[in-house]
């Protein structure tokens, strides 16, 4: 004789948001685990001299988003703020611009350039420090497709080592912000061409979706985004790197990143 066993419907819903729970609680636990690594490993960082660029600024604004916000603020804001994380866990630190300027000669000449000449002196900046990384930040824009969103980082065809940094900046933002599934990809771009250093280009999300637009003028998910591209630049040294270990201590920088605001970005 067989026997046949039902499962009443409120059962079967009891064991599916016990399956879901534990599954978001073992992702949970995974993420603060994760976490843990990095700041373990943010000592990869100490002592590296890291150009970070905030894209456009001064007479070239970038693009600008429907609800009003312009690119050239954000990436400012976005990359002052990774700055100081930067320094909080030792590198030295040195922004291409620290306000709403251009690197350009002022007064005179076409606009375009201008723009020539403000990328080149941002590359030049970066090559002439002998830099051990370059990072631009930037916000991506789609007129035709305003749905498109997503954080995505490019590296220099053809650069190894652009491709590894790349690569770990982009998982770790698509570990941390939920929200995009992009890959790194492989663009010839002027600054990652002639910078002579691993050079990336992260584009914090689309500018044209109005969504994402008001989401990367938040301080929180500005924060978020800062901590995705520092621990990707912190697991890239920490590869890269022959040491086995180093001060276990900096767990703190996150903490301190988000209680303070100051300029300490490191000593040049």
């Amino acid at each position: 004789m067989i026997r046949v066993f039902r499962i009443k419907g409120r059962a079967v819903l009891f064991l599916a948001v016990l399956i879901i729970a534990g599954y978001y609680t073992a992702g949970a636990v995974a993420e603060r685990l994760e976490n843990r690594r990095v700041a373990a490993l943010s000592w990869s960082v100490a002592n590296k001299l890291i150009v970070v660029d905030p894209g456009h600024g001064g007479i070239d604004p970038g693009s600008k988003g429907p609800g009003g916000a312009i690119e050239k603020e954000i990436t400012l804001e976005v990359a002052r703020k990774l700055a100081h994380v930067l320094g909080q866990a030792g590198a030295v630190v040195l922004l291409t611009r620290e306000t709403d300027v251009d690197l350009s000669d002022p007064g005179g000449g076409r606009l375009i350039d201008r723009k020539r000449q403000d990328l080149s002196r941002r590359v030049a900046l970066a090559n002439d420090r002998k830099a051990d990384a370059f990072i631009s930040v930037h916000v991506n824009s789609f007129k035709s497709g305003p749905r498109e969103h997503g954080a995505q980082t490019f590296y220099q065809p053809g650069s190894e080592e652009g491709a590894k940094l790349a690569k770990l900046v982009q998982s770790e933002l698509v570990r941390l912000l939920k929200n995009t599934h992009r890959k790194a990809k492989a663009v010839d771009y002027y600054t990652t061409r002639n910078a002579k250093m691993p050079a990336v280009i992260v584009e914090i999300g689309f500018i044209s979706n109005a969504r994402e637009e008001k989401l990367m003028c938040d301080k929180d998910y500005q924060g978020k985004l800062v901590y995705a591209i520092y621990s990707g630049i912190v697991k890239y040294f920490a590869e890269g790197s022959t040491a086995t270990s180093g001060p276990l201590n900096q767990e703190k920088t996150l903490e301190t990143f988000m209680r303070n605001e100051g300029k300490v970005y490191g000593a040049p």
